[in-house]
């Protein structure tokens, strides 16, 4: 049956003078299985169309934009357009632009496009999502290449930042490891590019290769620890919580919010099973961690900042997350023990307090739980010591929040969402 259709495709390009990519076997094959490396690499989350559908080809058609410490970056389009977008790309171009990070006419991208990791994909994989991306419907929508201020708009000064920062070549499976392990290991590491926003990265915008995988500061939140490390890692998480995580945007321990709901919703809540498992499989046990953070010491309930936190946790967050702590099992997230709440960085637990948040929808869990603002209703003090409170009670420690961290995190909500 599919055959004949096929054929009867193919007849009806001939007529038209066109041939679509779907007219064969063994392309339609490679495109599908671009489509699905394309939800590998997450592709929609940053190539979207901000302001209208995010389905189909406006779900590829740019204009996006990306944060970064030197400037916004708008995220091109990536439908076969002619004139905006890759259109008149060969396969061979496309392959430079994720293996090197070089556009057709030379000029160079910018790694809040990933390529770094990007490259570690075998040609085979390029050519796939070249395949797919040219089965969509070119879309006509101009996007302005050139958003950063001088000097990071001079993308020649790339040259000497990739001849610090990074070394093409593909992913080698590692023969001392499992199939399952090096599954993991390339999605993680190549087109799932966890590492661009998990890894902390350096003034020039580098990966801190020493802390891979450690966590730090992204785009206003604090992107997870996801190293073996117990208390702020994911050392006390199963294989089997990590995949149900990533498949659901959720587990009983934490539920997935702000950059990484849009992971879930675009990327592996769409992937296989068994390749969340063999994520799941390379996150615990990887070939180096980041280095343990130092030891730390609870505030102790007595101190004041932990007193009036407490006072306004029963209040305000009591009734969900409950008086231990535990919250709701893949309802209301758990503090107690949450890596989440025990990050060096307290920009997510400062950003949720204040202007509240949507976990992440999935087809597997439809129900996506929010969490109401409460900023209209704590001022900086309050917020801070309500932040304080829960990164130090039922056992958790961290570095406590201060009223001027609260009202830098409010003044940054109040100019960038």
């Amino acid at each position: 049956m599919r055959a004949r259709l096929l054929a009867a495709a193919a007849g009806i390009a001939a007529l038209l003078g066109t041939t679509p990519l779907a007219a064969a076997p063994d392309n339609f094959d490679q495109a599908e299985r671009g489509r699905y490396l394309v939800i590998l690499g997450d592709c929609a989350a940053c190539h979207m169309n901000p302001n209208g559908s995010n389905t189909g080809s406006q779900g590829f058609v740019g204009g996006r934009r990306i944060e970064t410490p030197f400037g916004e970056i708008a995220t091109p389009n990536i439908t076969p357009d002619r004139e905006t977008g890759i259109g008149t790309w060969s396969a061979d171009d496309f392959y430079r632009a994720m293996h090197e990070g070089i556009r057709p006419n030379g000029a160079r991208l910018y790694p809040a496009f990933p390529y770094t990791y990007f490259t570690r994909m075998p040609r085979g994989d390029t050519d796939a999502i070249f395949a797919y991306l040219n089965t969509l419907d070119p879309v006509r929508n101009p996007v302005d290449r050139n958003t950063l201020p001088f000097p990071f708009n001079i993308r020649a000064s790339m040259l000497a930042w990739n001849a610090l920062f990074f070394e093409p070549g593909e992913f080698r499976p590692d023969p001392n490891r499992s199939p399952e392990w090096n599954r993991g290991a390339y999605i993680v590491e190549g087109p799932g590019h966890c590492g661009a926003c998990h890894t902390p990265k350096n003034l020039l915008g580098g990966d801190r290769a020493s802390q891979r995988l450690g966590g730090g500061p992204l785009q206003g939140w604090y992107a997870t620890n996801l190293t073996t490390e117990e208390r702020t890692g994911i050392g006390s998480w199963s294989v089997e919580e990590i995949a149900e995580y990533l498949k659901n945007g959720r587990n009983a321990r934490s539920a997935a919010s702000g950059p990484m709901a849009e992971v879930v919703e675009y990327s592996t809540a769409l992937m296989t099973d068994a390749d969340l498992r063999a994520i799941a499989v390379y996150l615990k046990e990887p070939p180096a961690q980041a280095p343990a953070p130092a030891a730390r010491t609870a505030l102790v309930a007595t101190d004041e900042r932990m007193r009036q936190g407490e006072a306004l946790y029963v209040d305000r967050c009591m009734a969900c997350h409950t008086r231990s702590g535990e919250g709701v099992p893949r309802m209301f997230p758990r503090l107690a023990g949450s890596q989440v709440v025990q990050q060096e960085g307290n920009e997510t637990v400062l950003r949720v307090v204040l202007q509240g948040v949507r976990a992440a929808y999935s087809p597997h869990a439809p129900t996506s739980p929010a969490m109401p603002a409460f900023g209209w209703r704590l001022d900086d003090e309050q917020t801070a010591a309500v932040t304080t409170y829960i990164r130090n009670a039922w056992g958790n420690a961290a570095p406590a929040v201060t009223a001027g961290e609260a009202a830098r995190m409010r003044e940054r909500l109040r100019d960038r969402p």
